[in-house]
C-alpha cells in the first residue's frame, strides 16, 4: 500500500474533521475506520451545539471545518439558547437527523480527493527511534505515514456496563480496539480510564405526549454555517420536557445494590456535569424530581433520546422507572442505557499543535485526550488535521490562543492543565467571554484559515463584504439624529422614557429595552440604508446591535487581553532545566517540568505554578 502524508486513526468527529483538513489542504490522507457505516456516528445525543458547545461549531465552520455545514444539512430543529442574557452567553443549537448526520459526513469525506479510507482495526503504531512511521491492522496490514493522528474515542480497551453485565466494546454491538492503548502506554504516555453514559432508546409511539411539556425551535430557524445566511429548516420537530418524581426514584433505587456505579465495579473517572440517573438520585437525595428532555433522533423515525435519564443499571430496573415517568407508562425501549469506559491518555503530554511530545509527528485528538462531546473532540481534529499538514509541508503550525477561540481556550486548558474528568466545555472557563461570541467566529478566525490555505475564496470575501458592511452601518447609526416625534411612540411602547429633543440613534441603541428594528421601522433614512443587504441582513443587523450595546465591555475586555497577552510572547528558552531551579517551589517545578510551557502565558496557567514562580522565570529569563 502507498504511502501517506497523514494518516488518521478513527473516523469520529475529531477524525472526520482531522482527515478533511488535511486533505483540503493538499496532504495525501488515509483515514482508517473500524465501520464505514458509523463515520462521526452520534453516539449519545443527537444534537450539536449547546452553551459554549455551539461557539464551537460555528469556530470550526469560520476556519473550514464541515461540523456546522453538516449539522446544518440534518438540522431537524434549531434553537438559539440563553437568549434573555448577554450576546457572550448566546450558543446555537441544533437537533439532527442522526442517520442523516452521519450519511452527510460520509458523503463530504468522499467528495474529498486527496482522501483514501481503509476498513479495519489498529493494532498498532509504528514507530522509529521516536519518529512516527505508520501503522499496523488486525488484518496484519502496514500503512506508512509521515504524520498519525490518533481520534479513537471510546473504543480504547472500551468496557460497556449494564448493572451486573459487561461486554467489551466501544459502543453497544461494537467491539473496542485492543492492544493499541497498552502498546502506547509501553512506550512512555500515561494513560488512565473514563466513564460516560447514555440513556435507553424510546419507541416514541409508545409515549403520550399530551402529558409532556413541548419545547419548539425558534421561529424561521436558524444556522450554524456561515456560509448557510437566512436558511430554512424545511421542518422543525418539536423536544419534550419530563420530570422524575419520587415513585421514579424509588424504582430506580431497587437496582442501586447492582449499579456498578455503587458496588466497585466502576472506578474510573464519570462526568460530573452529566451524571447518571442513579448518581443524581442519591447524590441528590433531597430532590423529589429531575428535568428530562425527550428528543427525536430522525425526521421520520420514531427512536427518541431521552435527555439526562443516562443509566448502567439493571435494564429491568432502567424498564420500571421509565415506565413511572408521566407520559411514559406505556413506553416501550428499543435498547437500554449504558456505561462505557474507556482507556485516555494525559493531555499534558501533547503540544498546542495535539502533537505529542513523546513521539515526533504523532497526534491525539478527541476523547482520546480526556475530553467529552462531539464539538469538542472535531475541534481538536480540526486543529490537529492543520497542524499534520503544516508539519509534513514544513510550515508554521497554527496554534489559536484564549482570546481568540473558544477552541484555543479548550487546548490550553488540556495541555496546560490536564483533566481530572471528561473535559467539557462552558462559558465559565472563557475569560474573554464578548471576545468570543457565537456571532463573529468568521470575523476572529476566517482569515487565518484563508492564509493558510483551508477557507476557500469565496467564503473569505463573504466574510469580508459582510463586516465592511457591517461596520458601514454602525458609522450611519452614530450619525443619524432621530426625533422626538419619530419614535416617541414606539418609546412608550417599549415602556423607555422618551425624548424631548434629537438624539443619535447609536445612543437610543444603547437603551436595553431598545433593538435595531424598533429604530428602523420608525426612521425612513435607516429603512433605505439596510434595504439592499439581502441574506446578509439579519446577521448585519445583530452585529451592528451588540457591537454599540456592548462596545464598552468589548473595548475593556480587549484591553485586557491584550495586556494579559504580553505574557504569550515572552518564550522561555529550551535549554531552561527547571528541576534546576531552586528559587522555584517543589510543586512548581515538577509541573514545569512535565509539562514544558513554551511561554510565560502558559506557565502562568498550569496548576501548581504559583505567581511567585512566575517571577522567578521572569527574572530568569531577563524579564
Amino acid at each position: 500500500m502507498q504511502s501517506y502524508d497523514v494518516l488518521v486513526i478513527g473516523a469520529g468527529h475529531a477524525g472526520s474533521e482531522a482527515a478533511a483538513a488535511a486533505a483540503n489542504l493538499g496532504s495525501k490522507v488515509m483515514l482508517v475506520t473500524m465501520d464505514m457505516t458509523k463515520i462521526a456516528q452520534m453516539s449519545c445525543n443527537p444534537a450539536m451545539g449547546g452553551i459554549a458547545k455551539g461557539q464551537i461549531v460555528r469556530e470550526i465552520d469560520a476556519l473550514g471545518g464541515y461540523s456546522g455545514l453538516v449539522s446544518d444539512k440534518s438540522m431537524i430543529q434549531f434553537r438559539m439558547l440563553n437568549r434573555s442574557k448577554g450576546p457572550a452567553m448566546w450558543s446555537p443549537r441544533a437537533q439532527c437527523d442522526r442517520m442523516k448526520f452521519s450519511e452527510e459526513w460520509r458523503t463530504v469525506l468522499e467528495g474529498i480527493k486527496n482522501l483514501d479510507f481503509w476498513q479495519d482495526m489498529v493494532e498498532e503504531i509504528i514507530i522509529e527511534n521516536r519518529i512516527v512511521r505508520g501503522i499496523r491492522t488486525k488484518m496484519g496490514v502496514e500503512i506508512f505515514a509521515k504524520t498519525v493522528i490518533l481520534t479513537s474515542g471510546t473504543f480504547l480497551n472500551g468496557l460497556i456496563h449494564i448493572g451486573q453485565k459487561k461486554d467489551a466494546g466501544g459502543r453497544l454491538a461494537e467491539p473496542p480496539s485492543m492492544g493499541l492503548s497498552d502498546s502506547l502506554e509501553k512506550i512512555g504516555f500515561t494513560k488512565g480510564r473514563m466513564k460516560t453514559g447514555t440513556p435507553a432508546r424510546i419507541d416514541g409511539r409508545s409515549i403520550d405526549f399530551s402529558k409532556l411539556t413541548e419545547q419548539k425551535g425558534d421561529e424561521g430557524g436558524g444556522y450554524f454555517s456561515y456560509l448557510n445566511y437566512n436558511k430554512p429548516i424545511d421542518k422543525q420537530l418539536s423536544c419534550y420536557i419530563a420530570h422524575t418524581d419520587n415513585e421514579v426514584h424509588s424504582t430506580l433505587e431497587t437496582g442501586i445494590k447492582d449499579s456498578p456505579l455503587f458496588d466497585g465495579t466502576i472506578s474510573s473517572i464519570g462526568p460530573r456535569y452529566c451524571p447518571s440517573i442513579e448518581d443524581k438520585i442519591v447524590t441528590f437525595a433531597d430532590k423529589d424530581k429531575h428535568q428530562l428532555f425527550l428528543e427525536p433522533e430522525g425526521l421520520n423515525g420514531v427512536e427518541y433520546y431521552l435527555n439526562g435519564f443516562a443509566s448502567s443499571l439493571p435494564w429491568k430496573v432502567q424498564y420500571e422507572g421509565l415506565r413511572k415517568i408521566q407520559g411514559f407508562e406505556k413506553a416501550k425501549i428499543f435498547r437500554p442505557g449504558y456505561a462505557i469506559e474507556y482507556d485516555y491518555f494525559d493531555p499534558t503530554q501533547l503540544y498546542h499543535t495535539m502533537e505529542t511530545k513523546l513521539i515526533k509527528n504523532l497526534f491525539f485528538a478527541g476523547q482520546v485526550n480526556g475530553t467529552t462531546g462531539y464539538e469538542e473532540a472535531g475541534a481538536q481534529g480540526l486543529i490537529a488535521g492543520i497542524n499534520a499538514h503544516l508539519e509534513v509541508e514544513g510550515k508554521d503550525e497554527l496554534i489559536l490562543q484564549r482570546d481568540e477561540a473558544y477552541i484555543g481556550v479548550l487546548i490550553d486548558d488540556l495541555v496546560t492543565k490536564g483533566v481530572d474528568e471528561p473535559y467539557r466545555m462552558f462559558t465559565s472557563r472563557a475569560e474573554y467571554r464578548i471576545l468570543l461570541r457565537q456571532d463573529d467566529a468568521d470575523k476572529r478566525l476566517t482569515e487565518k484559515a484563508y492564509k493558510i490555505g483551508l477557507a476557500s475564496i469565496e467564503r473569505w470575501e463573504l466574510c469580508e463584504r459582510k463586516y465592511i458592511l457591517r461596520d458601514k452601518i454602525i458609522e450611519f447609526v452614530k450619525k443619524l439624529s432621530v426625533r422626538p416625534e419619530e419614535i416617541n411612540e414606539e418609546l412608550k411602547m417599549q415602556k423607555t422614557s422618551i425624548l424631548k429633543q434629537s438624539v443619535k440613534a447609536s445612543e437610543l441603541l444603547k437603551r436595553p429595552e431598545i433593538k435595531f428594528v424598533h429604530i428602523e421601522k420608525n426612521s425612513k433614512q435607516l429603512r433605505e440604508k439596510v434595504k439592499n443587504l439581502g441574506a446578509l441582513k439579519r446577521e448585519i443587523i445583530e452585529s451592528v446591535e451588540i457591537m454599540i450595546k456592548y462596545s464598552g465591555y468589548i473595548a475593556r475586555e480587549r484591553l485586557m487581553a491584550d495586556k494579559i497577552k504580553r505574557l504569550e510572547h515572552i518564550r522561555i528558552p529550551e535549554e531552561v532545566v527547571f528541576e534546576e531551579m531552586k528559587s522555584i517551589s517543589t510543586e512548581g517545578r515538577q509541573k514545569l517540568k512535565k509539562i514544558k510551557p513554551k511561554t510565560i502565558g502558559q506557565a502562568s496557567r498550569i496548576i501548581g505554578v504559583s505567581p511567585s514562580d512566575i517571577s522567578v522565570l521572569l527574572v530568569f529569563i531577563g524579564r
